[in-house]
């Protein structure tokens, strides 16, 4: 069993040999949950079914999304698995570097999540803004795109590996004080900075979405706790409600 608390996310999977392919290893390394945004094929697919060999009740009870935000709402640490290059906008972790950082320590039961894009495309730019690591797999220079289920693997079996050795060998730091904020919890507070910061001239909207991304990837690396949230949406509501008063 890799992790009790490893949320699992299949973004818009197409085939149904990759689905059952990645119910079975779910059924090997035994991650808490498997879920599923818009997916173009069904878990009863009697493909899915065949691949799936001992891991058909993972297709049965797989959870359903309907967008990636809402799919880690409840995730406190998020890696997505990303083949793009081009772009260069942000780090790209090895496999070692992202899971090292996803199974540090955290205050409380912390659930986090491990995403897998399109097998075509991947993840939008937009759904990598809400990972706080992306992990890029190394592979040879001539084809760079990996099987979905070969990516899924290769992420599992480093989970377990890095599991089976001394914790002080992957999760340098010391457990936090008080829970981090979850992605529900940081997406509403960047959804009130927004409007505020809309009303105040400051973003214009053809520029809002870059730059809220940018801020979203800030408060991402700072890791701010439930606390640290709640202050900050108070402060930005406040700040809306004085400015509203005063051009009343």
């Amino acid at each position: 069993m890799i992790s009790a608390n490893l949320v699992v996310v299949l973004v818009e999977t197409a085939g149904p040999l990759n689905l059952g392919s990645v119910a079975r290893l779910c059924a090997n390394y035994k991650p808490s949950k498997l879920r599923l945004v818009n997916p173009r094929c069904e878990p009863g697919d009697p493909l899915a079914s065949l691949m799936a060999v001992r891991g058909g009740e993972w297709l049965k009870k797989v959870e359903f999304h309907s967008s990636l935000s809402a799919a880690v709402a409840d995730c406190r640490r998020v890696v997505a698995c990303s083949g793009r290059i081009e772009a260069q906008e942000r780090q790209h972790h090895s496999p070692k570097e992202a899971i090292g950082w996803l199974l540090e320590p955290q205050a409380g039961p912390a659930q986090v999540g491990l995403v897998f894009g399109r097998e075509d495309h991947g993840l939008s730019k937009e759904e990598l803004l809400l990972a706080g690591r992306l992990l890029r797999i190394p592979t040879g220079p001539g084809y760079g795109s990996l099987n979905l289920s070969h990516a899924v693997a290769i992420c599992f079996a480093e989970i377990q590996q890095q599991l089976e050795q001394p914790k002080a060998a992957y999760a340098p730091l010391q457990a936090l004080d008080s829970p981090l904020a979850s992605h529900e919890q940081l997406e509403q507070t960047i959804q009130d900075a927004e409007a505020l910061l809309l009303n105040v001239g400051f973003l214009y909207p053809h520029t809002a979405r870059a730059r809220m991304g940018k801020l979203r990837q800030i408060l991402l690396r700072a890791e701010p706790n439930a606390e640290e949230v709640a202050l900050l949406r108070g402060m930005v509501r406040q700040l809306r409600w004085a400015i509203g008063r005063d051009s009343g």
